[in-house]
């Protein structure tokens, strides 16, 4: 094992060694034992080069499987954290319209969950047969666009939440959930970041956004067009002006 590691990783330093022994020993001309010294030392270097690029490579694969797994564990399925079971529970809210949208947002959830669930199981096939590293552009592709229209339902909930008046529970929930949202999606960058460093890919970090987090505080409604404002006394209502 440990002869064919050094054969492996440093044969072209080996072989140059005992060329310049033998050269020496047997008086071979410079002339022609130069360039094959030359030849082949140029050799190992690429082939050290293109060793460490697969490594990166490797290693930058075993990455963005551990980042779909957690996305899959963390923000899909049953998980509490998954922004469709925020939308849920907006269910019993008295607004027509609302219920209408949390309808179909379940629809969707189902779709989401068969999509990442089979991109988690495809993953981890190719992983068993030493594949993944061959499709890693696909399978980076695939999960920018499963996070990116996922991020669609994390706008709509903001701008629903921003609307309407939702419990301090619902949107404490949301800003837990926007935490590790974020840190998954800062996670996500730097692997595209460092990605591009050894493979080509036409998606750029900034594509995959970040989560708003909501106020804990409402803003003051601001007076109505057309309607007057009462005048009083500046005095302290208990918020921050």
């Amino acid at each position: 094992m440990i002869l064919r590691t050094i054969v492996s990783l440093g044969w072209s330093p080996i072989l140059i060694t005992a060329l310049a022994v033998a050269g020496y020993i047997y008086e071979w001309p410079i002339e022609i034992l130069a360039p094959i010294l030359v030849i082949i030392l140029i050799i190992g270097l690429v082939m050290a080069a293109t060793g460490a690029k697969e490594k990166d490579l490797e290693r930058l694969s075993q990455k963005l499987r551990q980042l779909a797994g957690y996305f899959n564990r963390r923000f899909m399925g049953n998980s509490s954290l998954s922004i469709f079971a925020l939308i849920e529970g907006l269910f019993n809210i008295d607004n027509p319209k609302l219920r209408d949208w949390v309808r179909a947002c379940g629809m969707s959830q189902r779709v989401f969950n068969t999509w990442s669930s089979s991109f988690v199981n495809r993953a981890e096939s190719d992983t068993r047969t030493r594949s993944f590293h061959i499709h890693l552009r696909t399978y980076l592709n695939e999960l920018w666009l499963i996070s990116s229209h996922y991020h669609e339902f994390v706008e709509q909930f903001y701008e629903v939440a921003e609307n309407i008046e939702l419990p301090q529970e619902t949107i404490d929930q949301y800003n837990r959930f926007v935490v590790e949202y974020n840190a998954f999606v800062q996670n996500f960058q730097d692997l595209i970041s460092e990605l591009k460093k050894f493979a080509r890919t036409e998606i750029e970090p900034p594509s995959i956004k970040l989560a708003r987090e909501l106020s804990v505080m409402k803003p003051l409604q601001t007076a109505r067009e057309g309607e007057e404002k009462p005048s009083q006394p500046t005095q302290h209502k208990g918020y921050i002006l």
